[in-house]
């Protein structure tokens, strides 16, 4: 069977966005004082994030693999939810001399903007396997309500006028 998807070819653009960003971080970084290597390893990152929602909840699941759950801070202020972390690199004895670093390293902070239908005091966060999953309980108002639908016409009762046969 053949799926028909619709072709959006902007779609892509703020990926590419973010590694030109990158790109040019890491590009000016390198001629830092520090040099080169420091550069690479102290560059923010932002961590990839789905966020799907069902009539209970509204469910955000942020990778951050190599992150110690203590250094992982959430927090909701002014309707607005905030993750911040950092991944610390790890420094060992013995000196390696790396030809290519592809993690990213350092600290990092994710927002997003609450919609009214979430209950601020309901939310909590789970951190397992270098995933962290916040969930935000929505207010009852905004949970989807069932009608039921009657079929058929509905009928009219006419009231007769006192004295009168029908």
């Amino acid at each position: 069977m053949t799926l028909l998807t619709r072709w959006e070819p902007f779609r892509e653009f703020p990926t590419m966005q973010d590694r030109v960003n990158r790109m040019n971080r890491l590009f000016r970084e390198s001629y830092s004082p520090e040099g080169p290597e420091e550069a690479l390893t102290t560059t923010g990152f932002a961590p990839l994030v789905d966020i799907y929602e069902d009539e209970h909840n509204i469910t955000l699941k942020i990778e951050v693999p190599g992150i110690d759950e203590k250094d992982i801070d959430v927090r909701i202020e002014n309707n607005t939810l905030t993750v911040h972390g950092e991944r610390k690199i790890e420094k060992e004895e013995k000196e390696e001399n790396f030809r290519r670093v592809e993690r990213q390293y350092g600290s990092f902070t994710r927002s997003f903007t609450l919609p009214t239908t979430v209950e601020a005091e309901k939310v909590s966060a789970h951190y397992d396997k270098g995933m962290l999953k916040i969930k935000l309980a929505k207010k009852a108002e905004a949970k989807p309500k069932q009608i039921k639908v009657n079929v058929g016409g509905e009928k009219v009762l006419e009231a007769k006028a006192p004295g009168k046969a029908a």
